[in-house]
């Protein structure tokens, strides 16, 4: 009784019961229909409250609904929404713990450390010269992440803009659409890199496939070969991102998008005229000590 049948959803049991139930019971079935993420992540103490009902009265609603008690009915809800729900269930235990705050920062850093090494020991040589050779080769560089990626994206742009003459983000102001006018121009001598973690941003996953459908190479950085962004993929590298208290851990991420940049660095002809070029472009916005300002505005300074 607790789970729901395969054909059957959580607003379809409700819907068939309907007739049944009392006018309380209505007022919860309208609140969990409304709102079903929310009513998921609630404790049935939260729940009763929030539509101003007993705690007798929820559990009497779980059982008018065909289930044992109140946590058979929050698990069968929770169908359907495990991986977006996953981190507030993660967070909820961890609240649930007392720990001091640098308990909290060391058992942080502690994982960090080992998804570090997860991802260290599990990268495959082969791809990561396969994604270094592909982003070397590619004429044009398009990278897509929506959400905590689209900065990602923008730190492995930035790392990758002094030696590939033409890298863009197409995570900007504009919706994901502006990204799809951009890819709709893109070749098969261009790469797309792709970007996503749990949860996954369902944008990202459609540009990939459009790019794939495209025959444009497209370079996923994702979590596993579980991901809905794996099979849409020439080629992958992953980043074991577990986090207690967030979605993802990104700092593993980030460390991922270095090291990667940081081979294409190594590879490419002329790195360090590249880097001395960029160095000295800079220049006149470092605090170095000394005034490196053009001298015509040295000039107008004195004056």
């Amino acid at each position: 009784m607790a789970a729901l049948p395969d054909d059957s959803t959580m607003a379809q049991r409700i819907a068939r019961m309907l007739p049944s139930l009392t006018r309380s019971h209505r007022r919860m079935a309208d609140y969990v229909l409304a709102h079903p993420l929310q009513a998921a992540t609630m404790p049935i103490d939260e729940l009763a409250a929030t539509v101003e009902v007993s705690v007798a009265t929820a559990n009497r609603f779980a059982r008018a609904l065909e289930f044992e008690g109140y946590p058979q009915f929050r698990a069968a809800l929770v169908l359907g929404f495990e991986s977006t729900l996953a981190p507030v269930e993660k967070l909820r235990t961890k609240l649930a713990r007392n720990a001091s705050v640098a308990e909290v920062l060391g058992g942080v850093l502690g994982d960090i450390q080992r998804n570090l090494e997860a991802t260290r020991q599990a990268l495959d040589e082969a791809s990561a010269r396969k994604a270094v050779q592909a982003i070397l080769a590619a004429e044009r560089i398009y990278i897509i992440g929506y959400g905590a990626s689209s900065w990602l994206g923008g730190l492995m742009q930035r790392n990758l803009d002094p030696y590939c003459d033409n890298v863009q983000l197409l995570a900007n102001i504009e919706s994901p659409s502006y990204a799809a006018r951009v890819l709709a121009r893109a070749r098969p001598a261009d790469l797309v890199v792709a970007i996503s973690f749990p949860r996954y941003f369902s944008d990202t996953i459609l540009l990939a496939r459009r790019a794939r459908e495209a025959r444009i190479p497209v370079l996923a950085l994702t979590d596993r070969v579980t991901s809905p962004l794996a099979p849409l993929a020439s080629i992958a590298l992953y980043a074991q991102a577990d986090c207690q208290y967030f979605a993802n851990s990104e700092a593993t991420v980030a460390a991922l998008i270095e090291a990667l940049c940081s081979a294409v660095a190594h590879s490419t002809k002329g790195t360090v005229k590249a880097a001395t070029q960029l160095t000295e472009s800079v220049l006149p916005w470092l605090e170095t000590g000394h005034d490196t300002r053009p001298a015509r505005k040295r000039g107008k300074a004195a004056a």
